[in-house]
């Protein structure tokens, strides 16, 4: 058993075939990771995947049943990395997942140039704003805007990080999708697939996945529609796949 610390809790993914450790005062995972988790191409026998920015490690955890391959995620605040690599222990997952402590912006150096199969990123979505309008609190202020590391960043690191014809996924806001386009091929990361996030049938979309190969040749597909909720307010059939079903590309 790993020891917990003061508001800390065990919780189940969705599956119950995994648990990660929580704090509701430092971090929780929410939807996004776990979209992304599912939209992101993975090797199934072999590979090295990083992942950017990962908090209390929650997307390489359910990497973990998608693949075989080496699993890398970076954070750069040291409470939410001991949670990450506790929960990691906690799975017996040691020899699959390694959490780094650190900032993404040196992980090329640190872990290696053009060796990667797959770079995934839940980057914060915000821009840093005036002290007066961030979070008091400073994990859940770091986590959600760009503090530390700019939307930039994460495209230039997820490019460094990858080998010719390796694939990059990120899960952003709509309103960053140009911003998003623009940076991953002037990086050399061409947009390959891209599929929208909508709340309910009739609402503005709210999420998007986004996924480019490294050097690849044009040639964007969008997806049809992810719907996370029906007209009762209830999971939809295929969101419902994706939580609690077996995670497949």
């Amino acid at each position: 058993m790993v020891e917990l610390y003061e508001d800390e809790r065990l919780d189940y993914l969705f599956n119950e075939e995994l648990r990660i450790i929580q704090s509701p005062s430092v971090f929780s995972f929410s939807l996004d990771a776990v979209l992304l988790a599912h939209f992101a191409y993975m090797p199934i026998q072999k590979g090295q995947i990083v992942d950017l920015c990962t908090g209390n490690g929650v997307i390489p955890l359910l990497l973990s049943r998608r693949t075989k391959g080496t699993i890398i995620g970076i954070e750069i605040q040291e409470r939410l990395c001991d949670m990450a690599r506790r929960s990691v222990q906690y799975n017996g997952l040691e020899g699959q997942i390694e959490i780094i402590h650190g900032d993404i912006k040196e992980a090329p150096q640190r872990i290696g140039y053009s060796r990667y199969d797959v770079v995934t990123c839940n980057p914060p979505y915000f821009p840093a704003v005036g002290k007066d309008e961030l979070s008091k609190n400073e994990h859940i202020a770091i986590a959600r805007h760009e503090i530390y590391c700019t939307l930039e960043d994460v495209i230039r690191v997820s490019s460094q990080l990858l080998k010719q014809g390796g694939k990059a996924a990120f899960v952003h806001r709509p309103g960053r999708l140009l911003d998003l386009v623009t940076l991953m091929r002037q990086y050399r990361l061409e947009p390959k697939r891209l599929r929208f996030v909508y709340p309910k049938e009739g609402k503005e979309a709210n999420m998007i996945l986004i996924e480019g190969t490294k050097d690849a040749s044009p040639d964007l597909k969008v997806l049809p529609p992810l719907v996370v909720y029906d007209e009762n307010n209830e999971y939809t059939e295929e969101t419902k796949r994706i939580l609690y079903g077996i995670i497949s590309s």
